[in-house]
């Protein structure tokens, strides 16, 4: 019963992060829906792990938490030279 509302919770929001990520307005907001995606999906998976008493899904989830990091470290990366930067720069050369 609690592994039921548990993953019920987790597929709300991970619907939740999944329409904030694809209509989010902004680059920012798509980035930290991804984020909510991965953690949902990643407590989803350990809530069927636990509930089957399995351990050959915790790969996964290192791997799923790899990813997700390298993702959101490299668009945040991407958003911090976005161009923002370039007008200031081009000022302060004049």
């Amino acid at each position: 019963m609690t592994y039921t509302i548990a993953l019920g919770l987790f597929l709300i929001a991970g619907l939740c992060g999944t329409w904030r990520l694809l209509v989010g307005p902004g680059l920012a907001d798509r980035i930290m829906a991804l984020d909510v995606t991965l953690m949902s999906l990643m407590g989803a998976i350990t809530v069927h792990a636990a509930s089957r008493n399995d351990t050959t899904y915790l790969i996964l989830l290192v791997v799923i938490a790899i990813i997700g990091f390298t993702a959101t470290l490299a668009a945040s990366k991407f958003l911090e030279h976005d161009g923002t930067a370039l007008p200031a720069t081009e000022e302060a050369s004049s």
